[in-house]
C-alpha cells in the first residue's frame, strides 16, 4: 500500500474507531460535564493521562503508515510488522492509549462512569486481541511476530525499549 493511501485510510479509521470510543461515547455518557467536587490533583492527573493517551494514540497510528505501510483497520492491514516507536515498549500501545485517555477523562471530568467504561473497553479489546489479532498476526508474520510477542509485553510497557536486533 502506498503511504498516501495508508495515511488517508488511517485518518478515516482514527475518526471512526478511537474518535467514537474515546470521543463520542464518553461525551454521550457524561456530556463532558465537569464536576468540581473531585480533588484538583486527581483532575490534573486525569488531564495528563488524557493528553498522554491521545499523543501516544496519534503516534501509534502514524507508525502504521510510516513503518507498516498500512492502517490499523483490519480491512487494510500493514504490509510489515510494526515494532518501532511505542511498539518497542508494549505490543498494544493503541489500546493502552485508548483506555488511558478514557480513564483520564473520567478523572478530569470527575465522572466515575467513565472509569467503568474504560474497564469495559479494556475487557473488550483484550478479548479482541486474544481472539483475533494475535492469531492473525502469527499467521501473517510467523516467527517475527512470535519473537516480538515473546519479548514485548501486551499491556504493561517495558521500562527499556526492545531492540529487534538483539534477539
Amino acid at each position: 500500500m502506498r503511504r498516501g493511501t495508508a495515511a488517508i485510510g488511517s485518518v478515516v479509521f482514527f475518526v471512526v474507531a478511537p474518535g467514537i470510543v474515546v470521543g463520542l461515547l464518553p461525551w454521550r455518557l457524561t456530556g463532558w460535564d465537569l464536576r468540581l467536587d473531585w480533588s484538583p490533583l486527581v483532575r490534573v492527573v486525569g488531564l495528563v493521562l488524557l493528553v498522554v493517551g491521545v499523543a501516544v494514540l496519534v503516534q501509534a497510528f502514524a507508525r502504521f503508515v510510516v513503518e507498516g505501510l498500512g492502517t490499523p483497520a483490519p480491512v487494510a492491514p500493514t504490509e510489515r510488522l510494526v515494532v518501532g516507536g511505542w511498539y518497542r515498549y508494549v505490543r498494544n500501545p493503541m489500546y493502552v492509549a485508548v483506555v488511558t485517555a478514557i480513564v483520564g477523562q473520567g478523572l478530569w471530568f470527575g465522572q466515575p462512569v467513565l472509569l467503568g467504561y474504560g474497564a469495559l473497553v479494556w475487557v473488550v479489546v483484550a478479548a479482541f486481541v486474544r481472539g483475533y489479532e494475535e492469531p492473525h498476526l502469527t499467521r501473517q508474520f510467523g516467527d517475527d511476530y512470535r519473537t516480538y510477542r515473546a519479548a514485548v509485553p501486551g499491556w504493561i510497557p517495558r521500562l527499556r525499549p526492545w531492540d529487534p536486533e538483539s534477539r
